[in-house]
């Protein structure tokens, strides 16, 4: 049984979520403003966010701000801001996912399926597999999902990290926008999408000593991305 936070100032959306997400693995736990969803996190075990963005006392942002400091559960924002900048914001703070309202129960749920299947449903790494992957001075430990930089461990969310995992699996491999985003959000591309553009630059300011000089993520130009191996 995997705990769900739903933070939403609206209950009939919490509501809506809870009824739609009976009968599944999924254990609702429901919040109402920002504050009180992190006063729920700190005296509960939970496993994916579902957060609004514009709540009292503290809004989404903020929240998401707030959990990305102790925690690195997906976290799924659904929100009625529609422009271009509210969704690349919620993602550059450290969202994995962003739904639009008004939105599709059912698709909520497959997103939160896809999510918890990422980070929780891994089935364990098979034998044809390095648990450990070494390149430079950075590890990866596929059993924990942890990455290391000289020994010190890199904070990540769920979705860095199934990025990273693609490219040390698949060291001077060059991606396209469209190969990262099919293989890591497991949905099909649109061409407009900012979220693997956003994604790469916050890895690349975490791993990399320059991020505008990057050393592991090089820029393809009119391509895509690749991770240099040596």
């Amino acid at each position: 049984m995997y705990n769900i936070l739903v933070v939403d100032d609206e209950k009939e959306i919490v509501d809506l979520v809870a009824l739609y997400f009976r009968n599944t693995n999924y254990n609702i736990i429901k919040a109402y403003d920002g504050i009180e969803a992190i006063n729920i996190m700190n005296k509960n075990k939970v496993h994916l966010a579902i957060v609004d963005i514009m709540m009292p006392k503290l809004n989404g942002y903020s929240l998401i701000s707030n959990i990305r400091e102790k925690d690195n559960i997906p976290i799924i924002v659904i929100s009625a801001k529609l422009e271009g900048y509210d969704k690349i914001l919620a993602l550059d703070m450290g969202a994995d996912d962003y739904v639009t309202k008004p939105f599709d129960p059912l698709e909520l749920l497959a997103r939160v399926n896809a999510q918890i299947r990422r980070v929780y449903g891994y089935s364990k790494i098979c034998d044809t597999k390095d648990l450990v992957i070494e390149i430079g001075n950075l590890k990866l430990d596929l059993e924990s999902y942890k990455l290391t930089k000289d020994g010190k461990e890199i904070k990540l969310t769920s979705t860095e990290i199934k990025i990273i995992e693609l490219f040390m699996n698949n060291p001077n491999k060059v991606f396209t926008k469209k190969n990262l985003f099919e293989s890591v959000w497991n949905e099909a591309y649109i061409a407009e999408d900012n979220a693997v553009m956003v994604h790469i630059s916050k890895i690349r300011d975490k791993i990399e000593d320059d991020s505008k000089n990057p050393k592991y993520i090089k820029t393809i130009r009119g391509i895509g991305y690749k991770f240099e191996g040596r």
